[in-house]
């Protein structure tokens, strides 16, 4: 899986926790993956591709080609 190269962002791991009548149940793996997408932009005046979150092209951490 891709990862955002401006903040490093990748995978996470955590668990999956099922509530039954006010009693844990079952704890279960569970992965969350970035929103990441391969987006054209400008490193040092030059159009390049790169593996971006979302999180950073809306916050203005990359120029756009």
């Amino acid at each position: 899986m891709a990862k955002c190269e401006v903040c490093d962002k990748g995978i996470n791991f955590g668990r999956k926790i099922s509530i039954t009548r006010s009693r844990v149940s079952r704890r279960a793996p569970a992965m969350q993956k970035p929103n990441v997408r391969r987006v054209r932009v400008l490193v040092n005046g030059t159009p390049s591709r790169m593996y971006v979150c979302t999180r950073c092209l809306r916050s203005g951490k990359v120029e756009r080609a």
